[in-house]
């Protein structure tokens, strides 16, 4: 039987990403899970063609960013008190969202990845995928992927 006892939820703090932490809960209250509740800031870039913006500047907005989306983390699991039945860990990184995502996985034995899908399509998409895709190709372990 299919019980995963470590369930990854990423988490772009969307309304998408708060029914995968929902549905990431049910699961995890009938199996005694515990959630890794992630969330990635991508990677800010330094310079861009002619302009720099300085070190002191670059360290200032990464502690801003990983200060703000460590609030906005713990609000995203208060918003749902049926998460106090289970454990939740909640972590911030920096780095390429669906890179960080199949790191995780591997590195914490995740047996289960929940993970929402904005549905976008166009030509942007076709060029540069989604994060969702990114993961449900590159994971080793099963992928819920819930649509708008």
């Amino acid at each position: 039987m299919f019980a995963p006892k470590q369930i990854l939820v990423p988490t772009d703090f969307s309304t998408y990403s708060d029914k995968a932490l929902k549905e990431a809960i049910d699961i995890a209250k009938q199996h005694g899970s515990t959630i890794h509740l992630l969330h990635v800031i991508s990677i800010i870039r330094q310079c861009s063609i002619d302009y720099c913006i300085t070190s002191e500047i670059m360290a200032e907005l990464e502690k801003q960013s990983t200060e703000t989306a460590q609030k906005r983390i713990k609000e995203e699991i208060d918003k749902f008190p049926e998460s106090k039945a289970v454990t939740i860990i909640p972590e911030v990184k920096n780095g390429a969202p669906y890179e960080e995502i199949l790191k995780d996985q591997k590195e914490k034995n995740i047996g289960l990845i929940v993970i929402a899908s904005h549905g976008t399509t166009g030509l942007l998409h076709h060029f540069l995928g989604s994060v969702a895709e990114r993961v449900t190709k590159g994971a080793k372990c099963p992928v819920l992927l819930l649509r708008s």
